[in-house]
């Protein structure tokens, strides 16, 4: 078997851009994965333009090496726009194996360690009223999900760091007595705080048992984890802007993490992804994905998580089956607040080339955030 073809579906969701890549063979298998990066789709399809010459003919069994050769072939090692550019490579490839042998991925991985993943939601609450986040909350409650999930507030387009934490304290205060000690609360802080706001809102939140305060830094400078780890007991979790192991590498090796923010579309697909999972648990570390992108995406998150034995949450921003269902027609299956393993080979999924062309890209800019003073903070 030798890979023949590979092509990019940027595809516009209604609200933001999904990058779907697709690579045939010569026996008529093909495999479907998701990029990540949002908002720089186009440099990631250059990057993919530029890895095609490399991959035609390639033999698409060889995960491990054709990972190796693009991640250090082009002599400066991949970072996040080409380990994005792997990752879909990579999950494509791997759901060509699953295909080929006729087993859903999870059985490559080892087989299922668990019979479902729970997630959480995404739930309105980044602005600083506290009425819309607890109806979200309690609606995620009433249709089964057993986590909920927010980000640290802003005001339009300001985030000012202590109107930020004073109004995430109140936002904590409410939803907890809302949904009850059963619902688990994830917290975002998406890298928008310094060292001593963060520490401030993990020492006031702490009462109200977060199940983790995640990014609560940015992540240039892993070391200010250690300072964080040591001043609060609150569970952390990162590593969602990580693009290979060797970044992961201080926060799993010295233990300021609880939980491994893995996102499978920049990180480099299943190849290194698994790596990192195998690391985290000789740490007691548990993977949380990063899954804030589309149904393939979902479904390649969810066969790691099933063979994973270190699992704790996958990311689920909305149930599948209710986004690009007409490009992704056949999704991951979700009930109560899990998804459910599939049955099918390979991913489980079905990618629609026609509709994905239905949907062409549009340009579109995340949200730019800056403080009162004017000065640019973290989106």
């Amino acid at each position: 078997m030798k890979i023949t073809h590979i092509e990019t579906f940027p595809v516009w969701g209604g609200a933001r851009n999904f990058l779907f890549v697709t690579v045939d063979t010569d026996e008529g298998v093909s495999g479907v994965g998701e990029a990540g990066i949002t908002g720089r789709e186009l440099a990631v399809i250059g990057a993919i333009e530029h890895f095609k010459p490399l991959l035609i003919g390639q033999d698409p069994f060889r995960t491990e090496h054709i990972w190796q050769m693009l991640f250090r072939g082009g002599f400066f090692p991949a970072q996040r726009i080409l380990t994005s550019a792997i990752s879909a490579i990579d999950v494509a490839l791997w759901d060509i194996k699953g295909k080929a042998l006729n087993v859903p991925i999870y059985e490559l991985l080892g087989g299922r360690v668990r019979d479902r993943v729970v997630c959480y939601p995404h739930n309105v609450g980044h602005g600083s009223e506290i009425g819309p986040l607890v109806e979200s909350c309690l609606q995620s409650k009433e249709e089964g999900w057993k986590f909920v999930r927010w980000g640290l507030p802003q005001e339009d387009d300001i985030l000012e760091p202590r109107r930020a934490v004073l109004t995430s304290i109140e936002q904590f205060r409410a939803v907890r007595e809302a949904v009850g000690d059963d619902i688990e609360i994830t917290f975002d802080v998406h890298t928008r705080l310094d060292l001593p706001d963060t520490l401030w809102l993990c020492q006031e939140v702490e009462t109200f048992h977060p199940f983790f305060i995640e990014d609560p830094l940015r992540s240039e400078n892993p070391d200010s984890f250690k300072t964080l780890r040591q001043r609060t007991r609150v569970p952390l979790a990162a590593g969602e802007q990580f693009s290979s192991k060797w970044e992961f590498r201080q926060l799993i090796e010295e233990e300021w993490i609880d939980y491994a923010r893995i996102d499978l579309c920049i990180v480099g697909g299943f190849t290194e992804a698994k790596k990192i999972a195998g690391w985290c648990e000789t740490h007691y570390i548990k993977l949380a994905v990063h899954n804030p992108l589309g149904p393939v995406s979902t479904a390649t998150c969810l066969h790691l998580n099933l063979a994973s034995p270190n699992f704790g949450v996958q990311e689920q921003p909305r149930r599948p089956g209710t986004t690009l269902t007409d490009v992704v027609p056949v999704q991951p299956e979700w009930k109560d607040g899990h998804l459910l393993p599939p049955d099918q080979p390979g991913l489980g999924i079905v990618f629609d080339r026609e509709a994905a062309r239905k949907h062409p890209f549009r340009m579109e800019e995340l949200p730019h955030l800056h403080r009162l003073d004017g000065s640019v903070t973290n989106w």
